[in-house]
């Protein structure tokens, strides 16, 4: 793509990103938040842990935002009995004795892993080490992910029993962690209003994957004010307990705080928040609007909170106000 400038880039990028909401939503009904989230992460080369009850269309969002990307989809679902070598793939011997590599399903470019925590961590893992290198070794040889490369994973925040969850250290190469709420009265009866008739509607290719790798790049180009760094960093601070900059919540409430990649993912969602809102050059403001979604999956909440009911979004908005 030729620009003569990176702001004419970002006014493309914003364009882009209404055609693509205009798509996505001839498909699925509301949920705009979780769309532009979803949008915020992929240009910034991050993956998603969704949050949500079954039959609000995870995997029907998931798709639909393939097709209107351009971009190849598989999705694998995570069951106890899944071993690692279903998701990256294994080896085999050919009708000439010889070794061939067969690709599995995590070569593509959105993966759908849904309900991560239904597969003990060894499988996990073999996921979460894609997702991190962007390549897998099989037999001492290594295979690179085709780019760009997005990992949307599940969980079903209602049954525990049977589950594996995922560790602080693997939950922290997350993006967002994502909470998708039930439709509004009015968006479910136009959502069944739309499902049970005969037509279906297929959106139509906006962005092509050779444009997505542009943006992305963009977005680590738009330049960030000192005092912007300096709010992402102190936010993340404030939340590890019994440290120089905590806050007295931190302390009463946390057993666990965020690291540096949360101040990372603060500043690079920041950027890309404020180039979708059409601005240049991101604020504190874009800073809080992604700030709950980097943060949920990262602060670990100690017994007194859960014993008085404080969640973690009530942790975060008190650091944020």
């Amino acid at each position: 793509m030729q620009f003569s400038s990176d702001v004419e880039a970002v006014d493309a990028l914003v364009s882009k990103y209404h055609l693509l909401k205009s798509e996505i939503s001839k498909v699925i009904i509301g949920q705009d938040e979780v769309v532009k989230n979803l949008l915020i992460a992929i240009f910034c080369k991050g993956h998603c842990l969704l949050v949500g009850v079954p039959g609000l269309a995870k995997t029907m969002m998931v798709n639909t935002l393939s097709k209107a990307l351009g971009l190849t989809y598989n999705r694998i679902q995570f069951t106890p009995d899944l071993m690692p070598s279903d998701i990256i793939g294994t080896e085999i011997l050919d009708e000439n004795r010889h070794f061939r590599f067969i690709k599995g399903p995590v070569f593509a470019n959105i993966i759908l892993a849904d309900e991560i925590n239904r597969t003990p961590p060894k499988t996990q893992s073999a996921l979460l080490e894609a997702m991190q290198e962007k390549a897998v070794t099989v037999a001492g040889t290594s295979y690179h992910l085709v780019e760009p490369f997005f990992v949307l994973a599940t969980q079903n925040p209602i049954e525990q029993e049977g589950t594996y969850p995922l560790p602080e250290a693997q939950l922290d190469r997350f993006m967002f962690n994502i909470w998708l709420d039930y439709p509004s009265f009015d968006e479910e009866i136009l959502i069944v209003k739309t499902t049970t008739g005969e037509k279906s509607v297929m959106p139509s290719i906006v962005l092509q994957a050779e444009e997505i790798l542009f943006f992305q790049n963009l977005v680590r180009k738009i330049p960030v004010p000192d005092n912007v760094f300096q709010y992402a960093v102190n936010l993340v601070s404030m939340t590890r307990p019994k440290t120089m900059r905590t806050n007295k919540w931190a302390n009463e409430y946390l057993t666990w705080g965020a690291g540096p990649r949360a101040s990372q993912y603060l500043i690079l969602g920041a950027k890309c928040h404020a180039a979708l809102s059409g601005k240049y050059s991101p604020d504190i403001e874009d800073v809080r609007a992604v700030a709950t979604s980097v943060l949920r999956h990262r602060i670990v909440r100690n017994y007194k909170a859960e014993a008085e009911g404080i969640r973690v979004e009530d942790i975060i908005d008190h650091f944020l106000s």
